[in-house]
């Protein structure tokens, strides 16, 4: 028998990048008396995690709920950065409808397209959603018809064309049918939410069954999956089976069993089918495992990521330094095996391989960003570990077996002054422009780039523009190999010897180029400390002391001072490492190195490459 549930809607909110998703669920839970003080719950509530909070994005995928005029409304925020999209993939399964949020000003912006397709392609139904009209050159309507030329282009039927619109100010939580009009608080979009959003379609009679989209871990209760209940009802203790997307079965009890109110889960002895549940008692519990009545299974499809871009080696540290700044005995490779295949069961855009030794592990992701944020997620957990330099997954072509490559869509804002400096940038970097328009002093330009030309290109468009461009990138597909591409113009400085930096010796061959170390700092050999003002790679002594002599040879005026040494992020030293580096990574330090620390051998491989370069 199918039924309603008119007491719940479950949506997503779906965005590009800083176009305010988080804030405006801020003033959802706010309104809706989730707190007794609306002015001490603080800004961007859900994004509790330490990364999202330093970098302002959302990263994972949170799942809330409130509850206006005796309607509970599930609601899961969502990353709006495409290399976060496994994320978006998985949680759109749980609901039937979406809030599409659209930058007054910028319009809809790749990251926009992107999760479109995906809620267009799953059936929801989307609330258009114009946000901050209150800035300055906002333009809703015409942010309003591209939101409504995108929808065409991205294939939309012709009742998903009809959207509903709601146009808000996110920071003060208000709402209003008309650009024009906007009303004190956000009843418009609550009332939108309830009208459009169809309540979840259950079939009352069926065997419960429910597709996990979501894992956490408590350390009482251990893994909880978190999915919404397709049909049947479930029930703490009963027998319950779990079948994984490769066909295997095994049963347990349902020992916990939690519904989402508000900001927390609440426990409950029965949920029907329709709301969105947490629930534990399975040793393991995967994403896209289907758990349902053992007396009479019922195995849900599973879901479906796109493939990952880029791909690193992660490795067991092997420097000189290795044990002294990490957790004791989480730098083993068990260790390292474990905690990667793990995050494999969560991070399903994520594809972990043994590698070419029992010490190595290839690590494959959608871009830079993805892998960064794991890597920075590892060692704040106290890993130490190895990583080399990104690098691109080139496929074949099944039928003429020509070499293709991934190219991204790159879309570039920047002021009318700075238009040559990009076009030359990405040029080099065999971009293709395929569009350009020009409005109120800024630029807009889209681009078809190979992921390779895009790997370390970031930090130089924000220096080459000053910080004030824009760039989004978004995949697009793959096409054949469009030729070189430069690499790093410069090479590294290479510690000589083991020992403590001293400042007499930096002084020395400061000149040579910028320091990433400062006196007093510990190094090894083959370690790289700073970048060289040449091409070439140079081994440079920093390890030597002063002879104490009564001898002057410099007078007070003549002394050198020492520049200052250059910080550099984990994403700075994954654009800036080679092909022949490391970077090691501890709770504490990230080191550039050599893969082979010997000068004398490294020096022995370089020679051998040139002789078999000329011989070519």
């Amino acid at each position: 028998m199918t039924l309603k549930r008119d007491d719940i809607r479950n949506i997503a909110i779906i965005a590009h990048v800083d176009h305010g998703k988080t804030t405006l669920v801020d003033g959802m839970l706010k309104q809706t008396k989730v707190f007794r003080n609306s002015e001490a719950a603080g800004e961007r509530i859900l994004d509790s995690n330490d990364l999202e909070r330093e970098r302002g994005i959302t990263i994972l995928a949170k799942n809330t709920a409130v509850h206006y005029q005796d309607v509970k409304i599930n609601i899961v925020d969502t990353p709006g950065h495409a290399d976060f999209g496994g994320e978006v993939e998985r949680v759109l399964n749980m609901v039937d409808g979406a809030l599409l949020l659209v930058d007054a000003v910028e319009g809809p912006m790749p990251q926009t397209r992107f999760v479109l397709r995906k809620a267009l392609s799953l059936g929801l139904r989307v609330i258009v959603v114009i946000n901050k009209i209150d800035r300055k050159n906002a333009r809703p309507e015409e942010a309003l018809n591209e939101t409504f030329d995108l929808f065409i282009e991205l294939g939309a039927s012709d009742e998903q064309a009809e959207f509903p619109v709601v146009y808000t100010i996110g920071m003060e939580g208000r709402a209003g049918y008309a650009y024009d009009t906007i009303g004190a608080d956000l009843s418009p979009l609550f009332e939108t939410i309830i009208k459009e959003v169809p309540p979840p379609t259950i079939m009352e009679d069926e065997a419960m069954a429910l597709l996990v989209t979501t894992i956490e871990y408590d350390k009482y209760k251990g893994q909880i999956g978190i999915g919404r209940l397709h049909s049947g009802v479930m029930r703490r203790g009963m027998s319950a089976m779990r079948i994984t997307p490769t066909g295997e079965r095994s049963t347990s009890k349902i020992d916990y069993l939690f519904t989402f109110s508000n900001l927390s889960k609440q426990e409950v002895e029965e949920i029907k089918a329709g709301d969105i549940l947490a629930f534990g008692g399975f040793d393991e519990i995967g994403i896209s495992d289907t758990i349902t009545d053992p007396l009479a299974p019922v195995e849900l499809p599973p879901i479906t990521v796109e493939q990952p871009t880029v791909r690193m080696t992660f490795g067991v540290n092997t420097s000189p330094l290795t044990g002294r700044e990490g957790k004791t005995g989480w730098g083993t490779s068990r260790r390292l095996r474990e905690r990667l295949y793990n995050e494999t069961r969560s991070n399903l855009a994520l594809r972990v391989e043994d590698g070419e030794s029992p010490e190595k592990f290839s690590v494959s992701g959608r871009g830079e960003l993805h892998l960064g944020i794991l890597i920075e997620t590892m060692r704040r957990e106290g890993y130490e570990f190895e990583i080399s330099k990104p690098e691109v997954i080139f496929r074949r072509d099944p039928e003429t077996d020509e070499l293709l490559e991934p190219v991204e869509e790159v879309h570039v804002e920047v002021t009318d002054n700075l238009v040559g400096t990009v076009v030359e940038m990405l040029g080099v970097r065999r971009g293709r422009m395929i569009d350009m328009s020009s409005e109120h002093g800024m630029t807009f330009m889209r681009f078809l780039v190979p992921t390779r030309g895009l790997l370390g290109f970031r930090s130089k468009f924000l220096t080459a523009t000053s910080g004030n461009g824009q760039l989004h990138s978004l995949f697009y597909g793959y096409e054949p190999m469009a030729g070189a591409v430069p690499r790093r113009q410069f090479g590294s400085l290479i510690a000589y010897e083991a020992g403590a930096a001293t400042t007499y010796a930096m002084l020395d061959v400061q000149q040579r180029g910028t320091y990433f170390i400062a006196p007093g700092d510990e190094v090894y050999e083959g370690m790289v400390v700073g970048e060289h003002i040449r091409p070439e790679d140079l081994a440079v002594n920093l390890c030597r002391t002063k002879q104490l002599s009564a001898v002057h040879t410099k007078t007070y005026f003549e002394e050198e001072r020492m520049r200052g040494v250059r910080n550099m992020s984990l994403d700075d030293f994954l654009e800036f490492i080679a092909d022949d580096e490391l970077l090691e990574v501890t709770p504490t330090s990230l080191r550039p190195r050599k893969k082979t620390l010997n000068n004398e051998l490294r020096m022995r491989e370089v020679k051998r490459r040139e002789k078999m370069l000329a011989e070519q």
